[in-house]
């Protein structure tokens, strides 16, 4: 996944506004106790989120499985001064070398794991990162965007130097959607190459996923709405959610 189309993702989201982004995962995690410190961000992708939440003062781990994906993220925050190790995880097995107190799944990472056990796998291995009383915070795309939004649908678009068309085909039997994307880029010689890219994104259950975090141990579970400290409504096409690794009692 993501191999060429690592080098040319950044120009493909470059109306996306991750200040805003990084800026509402810090009124989250502000909201569950945790106003800095150590937090690994998995499906990082080319850390356009991890360099602005760097630059917010945590101390930021970024984790992915695209080593494509990596070294884009780590040439970009080199050429901005900021210093994060990338590392190459399959977020299923989490592993780092000390706990974090934050552990967040962006941008769709979680649409990425097919069923309840990929996310149990993944949330296991969060839990056991995290120190206690630590923050897991997640985003993910809602089954009405998959289905109602990308789902059945072509879009296309095209700049000075790069065009992409996009076709999708929702599965309702399964609740996924498969992503087809052509994408053709200019080169010096007005000729173009042409870049092909194939994703499944699954839809998952908010009440699926409440029940997944409170097997593992989590606590204090909410469901906030795209970018907004509020529930969300029928239509939304993002939810967050934030849950807290318990403080044992003491002795």
């Amino acid at each position: 996944m993501y191999a060429a189309f690592a080098s040319v993702y950044d120009r493909l989201m470059a109306d996306v506004d991750y200040k805003a982004w990084a800026a509402f995962y810090h009124a989250l995690m502000e909201r569950y106790g945790l106003t800095r410190g150590k937090v690994c961000e998995c499906a990082c992708g080319t850390g356009s989120l991890t360099i602005p939440l760097a630059r917010l003062g945590y101390q930021m781990t970024g984790v992915d499985l695209s080593q494509d994906m990596l070294f884009e993220a780590s040439q970009k925050a080199r050429k901005e001064g900021v210093g994060i190790p990338f590392v190459k995880q399959d977020m299923r097995q989490l592993r780092l070398h000390r706990h974090m107190d934050a552990v967040l799944c962006t941008n769709d990472g979680l649409n990425y794991l097919k069923d309840g056990e990929e996310m149990l796998q993944f949330f296991r291995c969060a839990y056991d990162t995290l120190r206690d009383g630590g923050v897991l915070g997640l985003d993910l795309s809602t089954p009405y965007k998959l289905e109602h939004v990308l789902g059945n649908h072509f879009i296309g678009d095209e700049t000075e130097d790069i065009a992409y068309l996009w076709q999708n085909k929702y599965h309702p039997a399964h609740k996924y959607v498969e992503l087809n994307l052509a994408i053709f880029v200019r080169q010096q010689d007005e000729t173009y190459v042409r870049i092909g890219e194939y994703q499944k994104q699954y839809a998952h259950d908010a009440v699926e996923i409440f029940d997944l975090l409170k097997t593992v141990g989590f606590e204090k579970i909410g469901l906030f709405a795209d970018k907004r400290m509020e529930a969300p409504k029928d239509h939304e096409n993002r939810w967050f959610i934030a849950a807290r690794k318990p403080i044992p009692p003491e002795d």
